[in-house]
């Protein structure tokens, strides 16, 4: 396979690389991670000379990447070419919000990563030196699905960075560059597959049929408080007024005092297993498992862990894997006579 080798670290190369593309008018932006004072955000960069901030392969995820790209070209596809370095879960979210026709793809340079993980956002701030996501630790398909650049990452040395070649855009997109073409082949580094899958293993044994039944649910999310930031960071949660968020969800003291006289107690908030519920029913066949609703949770419930192994489940019954090809369609956007057999009949 095609690629260019620069002889920089992972983060300098794809500043020069980035760099060359604005310089030489190929893009009109770069989409990417950017160290800020404390903190990490996504920026969009028109100044060549403010890609000395970009810092794409540091291994902390503060949004998305999927979820800001489909804000960028929802309404109306770019004007002008943008490159953009995302993870192989923002990219497979982005392509689940294709398919919902909540992003589009014209003039994206997609550049993605053999991914390593990230690290939990909170241990910026409380500096307590976090080791990666669970759910990045259970991660097994942290190869990018169709990038037009991929940078070999995980299980590399460094020093030297490989970008390969996928597709004909790609290709397009660096004529004329000052690069180094060479011969190279994508290659899995070796054990991290291995060891991702029996770290899942182990994760997902802990977690027993009866505590997925509604009994477990409630002693897992019991400590839930309502705020609903895990549906705001999830990339496949996109609606502009989610039910759960209107007022219809309300609960009136008319039903709470009705409620009240037949079980003599109440938690509040009300509705919150009903809301992770809804979550699952909503969003589960196209979840990535990228693990940003456990880190944006206030009360360190491992939402990630959870719905990465319901969304299992659901995904192998419908063979359907979220953001593998753009041209897979949703399950529930199709219907089959001979469909759901395990399952019996009516």
């Amino acid at each position: 396979m095609k690629a260019i080798r620069i002889n920089q670290p992972f983060n300098e190369s794809l500043r020069e690389l980035l760099r060359s593309l604005l310089e030489k008018g190929k893009v009109g932006a770069v989409f990417a991670l950017t160290r800020i004072g404390s903190g990490y955000s996504y920026t969009l960069i028109t100044d060549p000379k403010l890609l000395d901030q970009i810092t794409p392969i540091d291994p902390y995820m503060p949004v998305g990447g999927g979820k800001m790209l489909s804000r960028l070209t929802m309404i109306e596809p770019l004007t002008q070419p943008i490159a953009a370095v995302i993870r192989p879960c923002e990219l497979r979210s982005l392509y689940e919000l294709v398919k919902l026709e909540q992003a589009n793809l014209d003039n994206l340079l997609i550049i993605s990563l053999t991914c390593p993980g990230v690290r939990p956002i909170r241990g910026l701030a409380t500096d307590r030196g976090e080791t990666l996501r669970e759910c990045c630790q259970i991660c097994d398909r942290f190869i990018p699905e169709k990038s037009d650049l991929t940078l070999l990452c995980a299980g590399e040395d460094g020093n030297v960075s490989t970008i390969l070649i996928n597709t004909e855009q790609g290709e397009r997109f660096l004529e004329g560059l000052p690069f180094d073409y060479v011969e190279a082949e994508l290659k899995v580094p070796e054990g991290l597959k291995e060891s991702r899958k029996k770290k899942r293993q182990e994760t997902f044994s802990r977690l027993k049929p009866e505590d997925l039944g509604m009994e477990g649910l409630i002693n897992i999310f019991g400590r839930c408080i309502g705020c609903h930031a895990c549906g705001r960071a999830c990339p496949i949660c996109y609606c502009n007024l989610c039910y759960f968020d209107s007022e219809e969800s309300e609960s009136h003291p008319k039903e709470l005092a009705t409620d009240l006289e037949l079980k003599g107690a109440l938690r509040l908030p009300t509705n919150t297993i009903f809301y992770h519920l809804g979550r699952m029913i909503h969003v589960s066949l196209s979840c990535v498992g990228c693990g940003m609703c456990s880190d944006v949770c206030p009360v360190e419930i491992p939402v990630g862990t959870i719905f990465t192994r319901i969304a299992e489940s659901g995904q192998k019954l419908f063979d359907y894997i979220p953001g593998r090809d753009l041209e897979e369609k949703l399950p529930t956007s199709t219907f089959k006579i001979e469909e759901l057999k395990d399952l019996g009949e009516a």
